[in-house]
């Protein structure tokens, strides 16, 4: 598949992050045929587009929005809010920062129109505080829509209000789960809420709130000037429009590659010049480091939410990690483990236990101090950890695990030969890239 820039159309341009230059671009058009419509229609279009979340769980994002109670005649209503996740911290993941570096102004867009959608008049946008360059920039992108008349009172002549506040976090990856984003917004400290309630009715501030991804909501003053039917023309029924897939690790041009939902690695290796240094595909992550591993044999699996998980993994949020045959699946495997197990937020024991242990013994198996019974304790702790923790950070990390060990279990035992006490029969080759 061809590349097919719709969210990065503007990446490359002449500053298209300063509004006047995005105004050039069709910048403002879809929130100006936006407020020609009814809130409910607006839903009804994005619901018919089948814009699909693209913070990693696919979640239908017209479906989030009808979700939002509205006041029935008479009624008080609470406040309703629009917040966006923006805490990118997958490892691997590098698709919403460079779109808030280089078109801030069609999130911002985006957000406004979704506001004006489920009767929103205030939006927060979450950032990961490591990220200061966005934070600075998507800062910047505001005050002029405030300057513009995009943002505040009688938004272009509508008599409506729409407000935003940029908030930094503080370098936690549980922020990226939508309630602990929720609670360290309200000052508390980041850690999953218990749901049922859902953020649709019990959000920030104990409202209705809409949590979106970056991604999701550029992707809405598009289907508005395009309609649903041109959004499907893109990728398949399931899993329209496009996709920015973020190419890291073994290829000659890693980057952002945006094509429609379905693209294979196969053809995102044909765009990035193949590997880098020659060597064959050895394994690699559909959707970040928290999805099941793949291998040189789902080359040609469809690159969208309902292909990928019948193949066995999850789509995530399109970061994809090339290694080569040089590369070590248990060093690999071991590092993402670390990064869980510094992030679990200790809320739940499977979670905060879990991780300590796996790593430790994913350490010990590397630098050759493992057993054999080491694979089956590894085993059972990620199933302990997998639908017992409280919220989906625990599952992720055993997703890497689990998998590496289904398709390499060779060479978990290769490192494990090295104990002479490990209870394992000694048998060549020793595995490529191992400590000595």
């Amino acid at each position: 598949m061809p590349l097919t820039p719709v969210l990065t159309k503007r990446f490359g341009a002449n500053a298209p992050w300063l509004l006047d230059n995005y105004v050039k671009l069709d910048g403002y058009a879809g929130l100006r045929k936006a407020l020609t419509m009814q809130p409910d229609e607006l839903i009804a279009l994005v619901k018919d587009s089948n814009l699909r979340g693209r913070g990693g769980a696919g979640f239908p994002t017209g479906m989030k929005w009808q979700f939002i109670p509205q006041a029935k005649p008479g009624e008080a209503a609470k406040p309703h809010y629009v917040v966006v996740n923006a805490d990118e911290g997958e490892p691997g993941t590098c698709r919403d920062l460079p779109l808030m570096m280089n078109d801030p102004h069609s999130m911002i867009e985006g957000i406004i129109i979704a506001c004006y959608a489920v009767r929103a008049q205030h939006a927060f946008v979450y950032i990961r505080g490591e990220a200061v360059h966005a934070i600075r920039r998507v800062t910047q992108a505001v005050n002029e829509a405030y300057a513009k008349g995009y943002l505040g009172d009688n938004v272009l002549g509508s008599g409506l209000r729409f407000d935003m506040t940029v908030h930094a976090g503080a370098g936690a990856y549980i922020c990226g789960e939508e309630t602990a984003l929720l609670d360290s917004l309200e000052g508390k400290r980041g850690q999953p809420r218990l749901k049922p309630p859902f953020p649709a009715t019990n959000g920030l501030y104990d409202a209705p709130t809409v949590v979106n991804n970056v991604g999701t909501l550029a992707s809405v003053p598009y289907i508005v000037l395009g309609g649903a039917a041109w959004h499907k023309q893109m990728g398949p029924d399931g899993s329209p429009g496009t996709s920015i897939y973020s190419l890291s690790g073994r290829v000659a041009n890693p980057g952002q590659y945006e094509a429609p939902m379905g693209t294979t690695l196969r053809e995102l290796l044909e765009m990035a010049g193949g590997m880098s240094r020659g060597k064959p595909l050895k394994f690699w992550t559909p959707g970040g480091s928290s999805t099941p591993l793949f291998t040189a044999e789902h080359l040609d699996v469809p690159l969208d939410f309902d292909e990928v998980a019948k193949s066995g993994s999850m789509n995530g949020t399109s970061a994809v990690m090339v290694f080569d045959s040089d590369d070590s699946v248990v060093q690999a495997v071991l590092k993402w483990t670390q990064f869980y197990e510094h992030e679990s937020c200790g809320k739940c024991t499977p979670c905060r236990e879990g991780n300590y242990w796996t790593a430790q013994i994913l350490e010990r198996i590397w630098h050759g101090q493992g057993t054999l019974a080491d694979l089956d304790v590894l085993l059972d702790v990620s199933d302990n950890i997998l639908g017992r923790s409280f919220c989906a950070l625990g599952d992720g990390a055993t997703s890497c695990i689990t998998s590496s060990i289904q398709y390499f279990r060779d060479e978990y035992l290769a490192l494990i030969e090295k104990n002479p006490n490990s209870g394992v029969q000694p048998h060549p080759p020793a595995l490529t890239g191992a400590p000595a």
